[in-house]
């Protein structure tokens, strides 16, 4: 199969990482930022850049959003921080796990914690809070996940700027049609198996979700318990559960053939493989079906976990990492395996170009 992946992104607890690949064989530059936590990373090539985002999280510097115009030879970093809360808000940075490009060629988008999205309308140069979703009438409902009350996906319709969707831990998906200035919750069909009435209109924990390729209307998401599938532009939810030895899970990502990964974990008590054994499930017909792939991974004591964004891919190739820092790869849409690096830190993401 032709290979398609140029670069891998690697986001871990103590630096982020950039493989490259000639010839077939993978080449490592990093870390950056060593021994800060990396939760989001993206390459931008649109109108002909070549730059790298990072957000780089510190116990003492607060989070930071990052660039490099030279593939991570040097990087800009300002001296005030780029993501600020307004003083109104009366709340200050606690992460940033998102970043996602915009519609146009100049739009931006970050995903923080706590719950709030960021537009830059110039290249990165300047931003602003999205206050149609920080005053969005929920938001005194909505309650920290493990990993914090965060927005942790966002997903930008490229031919349409006004479309945007995101999942907020714990509130579930929330999508704009006017350019983020209102928000409507859909969570219709999506379980929160915690709450007194298990099917609530907003309060879902909601992992991930993703775009099918080619079908715009056509999503998939991995619920804190549940894996679903929305054919109505992500408003309303049907569980595609059948086949899969667990419904917990956070990593899903959808090639350009269509098919559909994930990696299903023990439970949300565990929250490592099930069976030890490392097995990332496809789906070649929407999710009605599941097949385990196991070709390359190991398959005896193989207790790992894999994060919400560390499940990529690009063109039918998939790449995923481990928080015991191991990096996979396949280049045949799944029917094989390779681990590129063993012994990194913790992967909190991988995303390929």
């Amino acid at each position: 199969m032709k290979e398609t992946a140029g670069k891998l992104l690697v986001g871990t607890a103590k630096g982020a990482f950039i493989f490259e690949r000639n010839a077939g064989a993978w080449s490592i530059d990093g870390p950056h930022f060593a021994g800060r936590s990396v939760y989001a990373m993206m390459l931008d090539r649109r109108a002909g850049r070549d730059r790298i985002w990072a957000a780089a999280t510190s116990w003492h510097f607060g989070a930071e959003l990052v660039f490099s115009d030279d593939n991570g030879k040097t990087w800009d970093m300002p001296e005030e921080m780029r993501i600020k809360f307004p003083e109104d808000t009366e709340k200050s940075l606690e992460n940033i796990w998102q970043i996602a490009a915009g519609a146009d060629d100049d739009t931006l988008y970050v995903g923080a914690a706590p719950a709030a999205v960021f537009e830059s309308h110039d290249n990165g140069r300047t931003w602003t809070i999205n206050r149609g979703l920080w005053d969005h009438p929920h938001r005194e409902q909505w309650t920290p996940g493990f990993g914090g009350l965060a927005v942790h996906t966002i997903v930008a319709d490229t031919d349409d700027r006004d479309s945007l969707k995101i999942a907020i831990s714990t509130g579930g998906v929330y999508q704009s049609a006017d350019g983020g200035k209102n928000w409507n919750v859909t969570n219709t069909g999506v379980k929160a198996y915690f709450l007194p009435d298990p099917y609530p209109e907003f309060g879902q924990c909601v992992h991930k979700i993703v775009r099918h390729p080619s079908k715009k209307e056509t999503f998939f998401l991995q619920n804190h318990h549940g894996v679903y599938r929305s054919r109505d532009g992500a408003t309303t939810w049907q569980e595609i559960e059948n086949g899969l030895p667990s419904n917990f899970g956070f990593g899903i990502t959808a090639t350009d053939n269509g098919n559909v990964f994930i990696v299903p974990l023990d439970s949300d008590g565990k929250r490592f493989t099930c069976e030890g054994k490392l097995r990332i499930y496809r789906s070649s017909d929407e999710g009605e079906n599941w097949e385990p792939l196991a070709n390359g991974l190991p398959q005896e004591n193989a207790f790992e976990v894999i994060l919400r964004d560390a499940v990529g891919s690009t063109g039918n190739e998939v790449y995923f990492g481990t928080k015991n820092g191991k990096l996979f790869g396949s280049a045949d849409n799944g029917d094989s395996w390779t681990m590129i690096q063993g012994s990194l830190p913790e992967i909190n993401c991988v995303q390929a170009y």
